[in-house]
C-alpha cells in the first residue's frame, strides 16, 4: 500500500494565491487542504478550491488534443494539433496581416505573461482578455490618477473598511483574500458598505448603503462633497500631493451637492453624510472595491474619484489605509512579455485603439471591437483566433452576437478543461492542465508584493500547463522561447537570485513594505502629484475631472422603453461555488447551486404571480433567459439581481444550453453603452421585464 506525500502548491481554481497542501497517493492527488503556512491565506480555502480533484479527474476531462472533422471530435497528437494551428496563423498572417488574428483569455489562469509574450511576438495588436471590464481598468485609471494601484492595508489594522460592491468572502479577488479582510472586521474596524443588495455583510455594517445600481461615481462625488463641504481633507496632503485640487472642488460643490446625489443614487443624504464622516474621521481606513464599480459607463470615472477619496482623506500610501505593495524583485510581467517586439506599425492597427485610449496604453483590444471586425470586417477582416482558458459565449455580453461572431472565423483554437459551448465552436482543441499539472511563479502580475511557488503535483493524460502551450506554438512559428517552461522561470527569478528549483522549496517572495513615499519622490504621474485633474486625459481632449453619466440604459435615460421593461436588471450575482462560467461539472459544487438563480422582491415576485422556486423568464430588448427565482426582501422592487456564466455541461453537445439561462442573452455591449475611456461593457445596469416561465 503506497504511502500519501505531502505536495505544497498554491491554488488557483478561482483569482488564485491560496496555499494548498495536496495528498497524493499512487500518483493521484486524493485531497486537498489549506496550507496554514500561507502568507496569503493563513490556512483557508474555499469551496472551489477544495473541489479541485473533481475538476482534475472529472469524466468528462478532455485529456488529449483533438481537431473537429465531418464526424465530430476526433483524438490527434500533440505535434499535429500545434502543426495545424501554426500553419493556419501563418497562412492567415502571409495573406491578411498578423491582426487578422485574435487571441483571447478569460480571467486568466497565471499566464498572462506568456499570453501577452505570444501575442506580441505573433505580431497581432489583438489581444482580448476580461481586462477592458474587470481589474485591468482600475489598473488603467488607477496608473493615470496616482502612477500604480493602491490596495487596502488589511495586515496593519485599518479601523474602517469601505466595502463598495464586492464580497471577499465569497470572491477572494486579485490582491486580496477574505480571511484577511474578516480578520480586520473582527477587530473591531467599522464597515461601511455599499450595495443594491442587502447579503451577509451589509447585515453586518455600521452604514449599507442600498444604492441604485450603475451610479457609484456619483455617490463618490457625494462622500467628496461632504469632506469638502465640512473640511475633513488632509490640508497638507492636497495642498502639496493634489494637481487640480480647485477645479474639482469647484466641481463638486456646482454639479454634486447631496440632494442630487441623492436623487441619482436614491439613498438619504444624511446616510451620505454619515458615511463620508466616519470614513474620512476614523483613521487608518481603506476602500475596498469590485467589478461592478467597473461594468458601467462610469468605470474610469468611478475609480478615479475612489482614489481622490483615499488621496484627500490621507489614507493613500499610508499603513492602515490604501498601499502601493512593493514587489519582490522578479522580472514584470511587461519584461516577460516583450512589448517593444510588436511594432509601431502593428501597434496601430489595434481593433479599437483610436476610440479606447487607455485600453490601449493596457494594450487589450475590447471585445465589441473584434466581434464588429469579425462580422463585418470592419476596419479590416479578423479571420482567426485562439482562446485560452476563456468561454465568452457565456461570458461575454450580447452573447448572440459573440456566438455569430466565433461561429464565422475561418479557423478557431481553444484551450480549455471541457467541452464548453465556446471550444464546441472551433477547429482545435488543447487540453490544458490545471494548477495541479503546472510549476509557476504564482501571483506576479498582482499588487500584493508577493510571489508564491505553484509546485506541479501531478500529470494528467496528455494534458499540458497553458504555459508550455504558447511555448511550444510560438516557436513552431518562429518565435524566440526559452526551452523549458522551468527555463523561463529561471529567467524571471534570475533578479532576486534564486533559481526555480531553491524558489519551489522557499515558497514565497515578498517585497519590502515602505509606507509614504510619495514624501520622497512624489508619485508616478507627469505631475509627480495625485491627478484628480488628469493630464494625460485632458490631452486626449477628454474630460480630465471625474464625473457621473447616467447610464445609457435606465429608467432615467429612456422612460419610454422602462414602459415595456420596468426593471433594473443587475447582473452577475457572485456565488461561492462557481467561478464565472466555470465548475457547473463538478457534483459538489452543483449540489449546493443546481440552478440559475434570480433574485427578486416579494412585492416584485407577488405582481407577476411568481413564488419562490419557480422559474422566471427575464427579458430585455437583445434576449431572453430563464431562471429560477429566490425571493429577497434586501433588495428594491424595481431591481432584479441575477447571476451570470450558465450554461447545461449535461445537455447534449454542441450547444450544451448556452442560450437557456445565460444571462448575457440580455446584455448590451454597443458602444454606446461602454465606459469611453476603457470601453468596459455595461454588464450591471440594463432594462428588463419578468414574467413566470411556462413552458412553450
Amino acid at each position: 500500500m503506497s504511502e500519501v506525500q505531502y505536495v505544497k502548491t498554491v491554488c488557483r481554481s478561482c483569482h488564485g494565491g491560496c496555499g494548498v497542501i495536496a495528498h497524493v497517493k499512487a500518483g493521484k492527488v486524493v485531497k486537498v487542504e489549506g496550507d496554514p503556512d500561507s502568507p496569503i491565506s493563513h490556512g483557508s480555502l474555499c469551496t472551489r478550491g477544495l473541489a479541485i480533484t473533481q475538476l482534475a479527474y472529472h469524466p468528462n476531462r478532455i485529456l488529449h488534443p483533438m481537431k473537429k472533422t465531418g464526424g465530430g471530435w476526433e483524438r490527434i497528437s500533440w505535434d499535429e494539433a500545434l502543426d495545424t494551428v501554426a500553419e493556419k496563423f501563418r497562412e492567415v498572417r502571409d495573406r491578411h496581416g498578423a491582426e487578422s488574428i485574435m487571441i483571447g483569455q478569460g480571467t486568466g489562469r497565471d499566464f498572462e505573461s506568456h499570453f501577452s509574450r505570444f501575442g506580441n511576438m505573433l505580431g497581432t495588436p489583438n489581444m482580448i482578455t476580461a481586462g477592458h471590464m474587470c481589474y485591468l481598468s482600475r489598473i488603467a485609471a488607477t496608473l493615470t490618477t496616482c502612477g500604480r494601484h493602491p490596495a487596502i492595508d488589511y495586515a496593519n489594522n485599518p479601523k474602517c473598511m469601505i466595502m463598495w460592491g464586492c464580497n471577499p468572502l465569497w470572491t477572494n479577488p486579485d490582491e486580496y483574500k477574505g480571511v484577511s479582510f474578516w480578520r480586520a472586521y473582527e477587530k473591531g474596524a467599522k464597515l461601511i458598505v455599499i450595495d443594491p443588495r442587502k447579503g451577509f455583510l451589509a447585515k453586518r455594517a455600521d452604514v449599507w448603503l442600498q444604492l441604485r445600481p450603475g451610479t457609484d461615481a456619483a455617490l463618490a462625488l457625494g462622500f467628496h462633497h461632504v469632506i469638502i463641504e465640512e473640511e475633513l481633507y488632509d490640508k497638507d496632503f492636497v495642498s502639496n500631493f493634489v494637481h487640480g485640487w480647485e477645479e474639482f472642488k469647484d466641481r463638486v460643490r456646482n454639479d454634486y451637492p447631496l440632494d442630487r446625489v441623492s436623487e441619482i443614487t436614491w439613498v438619504d443624504p444624511e446616510q451620505i453624510r454619515e458615511a463620508a464622516r466616519m470614513y474620512a474621521t476614523t483613521k487608518p481606513a481603506g476602500i475596498h472595491w469590485g467589478v461592478p464599480t467597473e461594468q458601467t459607463i462610469n468605470c474610469i470615472d468611478f475609480t478615479r474619484t475612489a482614489v481622490g477619496l483615499m488621496a484627500v482623506t490621507g489614507n493613500l500610501d499610508a499603513p492602515g489605509g490604501n498601499v502601493f505593495h512593493q514587489p519582490p524583485g522578479t522580472r514584470s510581467i511587461a519584461e516577460f512579455s516583450s512589448h517593444r517586439s510588436l511594432s509601431n506599425e502593428q501597434r496601430a492597427k489595434m481593433l479599437g485603439g483610436d476610440r479606447y485610449r487607455l485600453a490601449t496604453r493596457m494594450t487589450i483590444v475590447t471585445p465589441k471591437c473584434a466581434w464588429d471586425a469579425i462580422l463585418n470586417e470592419d476596419p479590416y477582416p479578423v479571420k482567426a483566433g485562439w482562446l485560452i482558458g476563456t468561454n465568452p459565449v457565456v461570458s461575454r455580453a450580447n452573447a448572440r452576437e459573440v456566438y455569430d461572431a466565433l461561429k464565422k472565423l475561418d479557423f478557431l483554437a481553444v484551450s480549455d478543461f471541457f467541452l464548453t459551448p465556446t471550444a464546441e465552436l472551433a477547429d482545435i482543441f488543447f487540453p490544458a492542465g490545471t494548477w495541479l499539472e503546472q510549476n509557476h511563479v504564482a501571483d506576479n502580475w498582482k499588487f500584493h508584493g508577493y510571489v508564491l511557488a505553484r509546485r506541479k503535483v501531478v500529470e494528467i493524460g496528455e494534458c499540458w500547463q497553458d504555459h508550455k502551450i504558447f511555448m511550444e506554438l510560438g516557436k513552431r512559428l518562429g518565435q524566440r522561447w526559452w526551452d523549458t517552461v522551468e527555463d523561463a522561470l529561471d529567467w524571471l527569478l534570475e533578479p532576486t537570485g534564486l533559481t526555480w528549483e531553491q524558489f519551489k522549496e522557499k515558497g514565497c517572495l515578498k517585497g519590502e513594505s515602505k509606507f509614504y513615499k510619495y514624501k520622497e519622490k512624489g508619485f508616478s504621474t507627469p505631475t509627480r502629484k495625485v491627478e484628480l485633474l488628469s493630464t494625460i486625459i485632458e490631452r486626449w481632449g477628454a474630460d480630465p475631472l471625474p464625473k457621473y453619466t447616467e447610464i445609457p440604459e435606465s429608467p432615467v435615460s429612456q422612460p419610454e422603453l422602462a414602459k415595456k421593461y420596468p426593471y433594473i436588471l443587475n447582473a452577475g450575482l457572485r456565488t461561492p461555488t462557481f467561478f464565472h462560467s466555470a465548475n457547473r461539472q463538478l457534483p459538489w459544487l452543483r449540489e449546493i447551486r443546481p440552478d440559475p438563480i434570480v433574485e427578486l422582491h416579494p412585492e416584485t415576485a407577488g405582481k407577476h404571480g411568481i413564488s419562490d422556486r419557480d422559474w422566471v423568464s427575464i427579458e430585455s430588448p437583445r434576449g431572453r433567459a430563464r431562471l429560477r427565482a429566490k425571493l429577497n426582501n434586501g433588495i428594491d422592487p424595481m431591481v432584479v439581481v441575477a447571476e451570470h456564466g450558465w450554461w447545461y455541461p449535461e445537455i447534449e453537445a454542441p450547444d450544451h444550453g448556452w442560450d437557456v439561462s445565460n444571462i448575457n442573452m440580455l446584455t448590451d455591449n454597443s458602444h454606446e453603452s461602454m465606459d469611453p475611456l476603457m470601453g468596459a461593457t455595461n454588464l450591471r445596469v440594463l432594462l428588463c421585464n419578468i414574467s413566470r416561465y411556462e413552458d412553450r
